[in-house]
């Protein structure tokens, strides 16, 4: 179930991207998943021309249990910001995802 979870969120941020293509957006804006070398994973995604270019963001920041698992999402100059460690992609995802379609 969670492998089927995590399919539906990246299913819905494929969505949210194809719904901002218009034929200029995707030219100069995007969604940018790497990794970092600590390790973990870095996810950016462009606000500019889109519903939550001025819409707020609370900061999320948490270490759990160990530092495999933390997390630091927030906005800043025009994008989305996820980091997170290797485990911590879906829950990334998942937090814009949350955002983006309140």
């Amino acid at each position: 179930m969670g492998q089927s979870l995590a399919m539906n969120k990246l299913k819905e941020l494929q969505q949210w991207y194809l719904s901002h293509c218009d034929g200029v957006w995707e030219h100069s804006y995007g969604v940018k998943i790497e990794t970092l070398d600590n390790p973990g994973w870095y996810v950016t995604i462009d606000l500019a021309d889109t519903e939550l270019a001025a819409r707020s963001f609370s900061e999320v920041q948490r270490l759990e249990r160990d530092e495999l698992n933390w997390i630091h999402c927030r906005v800043a100059e025009g994008k989305f910001e996820g980091r997170g460690g290797p485990l911590m992609l879906e829950e990334i995802v998942k937090i814009f995802l949350v955002w983006a379609t309140a």
